[in-house]
């Protein structure tokens, strides 16, 4: 009986944690006398008002605890002011779901026509954390270089880096550090999208990803057929005719 203790005890433990959560969702989802009379949201987008909560709440969090951090230097007090630093590295270091992509990537029409130093800057400093360092280093360094590379988009929609902004994000994404392959799949778009003449791999990256994650053929035959039209690299252009075969040959 004693054997079985330690075994009863995780057990009992993991129904006591199910339990828990269950107890805690149903409280925040209780239907109120209103609710009952409301009829189901459907559609597309019928997430965006949550989404935007959701986006809203990250970066008020993220604010707050920057200020707490710029107040607590200013006031002497050390301490405080690391605990708000170790909690805002702990933020970043969550891997932010992307419930909606189409509130996420900025859309296709963006054109990058002006060389602006502030952004030039951005994209500098991305690229001298992203791929570098080893274990939580290296993840460290891909969500600074994401975060740099972010505001660039945000800040400077019209650069002239935007395009090769929206490469580095959709390489980041596809690593092992997100693996978020439909966020990288739309940013290696928006990368061709925004400079169709890019020396990047990005349609062929993204084409892949397409056919071979995300099981969206028919994006993938897309893309594969752009880059037999737009691209001048032999390699990528015989890879495209083939899988363009192949894929036909599946339908």
């Amino acid at each position: 009986m004693a054997a079985t203790r330690p075994i009863l005890s995780r057990a009992w433990k993991a129904a006591s944690l199910g339990l828990l959560l269950a107890t805690v969702a149903a409280m925040g989802q209780a239907p109120t006398d209103a609710d009952k009379d409301k009829k189901p949201i459907g559609g597309k987008n019928a997430d965006v008002p949550l989404v935007e909560r959701l986006m809203a709440g990250r970066k008020e969090y993220q604010f707050t605890l920057e200020a707490l951090r710029a107040h607590y230097i200013k006031a002497g007090n050390i301490e405080k002011a690391r605990m708000a630093e170790e909690e805002l590295v702990q933020f970043h270091r969550i891997t932010k779901q992307v419930f909606n992509l189409g509130m996420d990537v900025p859309p296709p029409t963006l054109k990058g026509q002006y060389n602006i130093p502030e952004a030039n800057k951005l994209l500098i400093t991305a690229m001298r954390y992203k791929d570098k360092g080893w274990g939580n280093d290296y993840i460290d360094n891909q969500r600074r270089a994401e975060l740099l590379l972010q505001k660039l988009l945000t800040e400077h929609p019209q650069s002239n880096k935007i395009s090769e902004s929206a490469y580095q994000l959709g390489d980041l994404y596809e690593s092992k550090a997100f693996k978020q392959f439909d966020r990288a799949a739309a940013y290696y778009e928006r990368c061709f999208q925004w400079n169709k003449t890019t020396q990047h791999d990005a349609r062929i990256r993204a084409a892949r990803l397409y056919e071979l994650q995300l099981n969206n053929r028919t994006r993938a035959s897309e893309i594969y057929q752009e880059i037999t039209t737009h691209e001048h690299n032999e390699k990528h252009i015989e890879e495209a005719r083939r899988r363009l075969q192949e894929l036909s040959g599946k339908r």
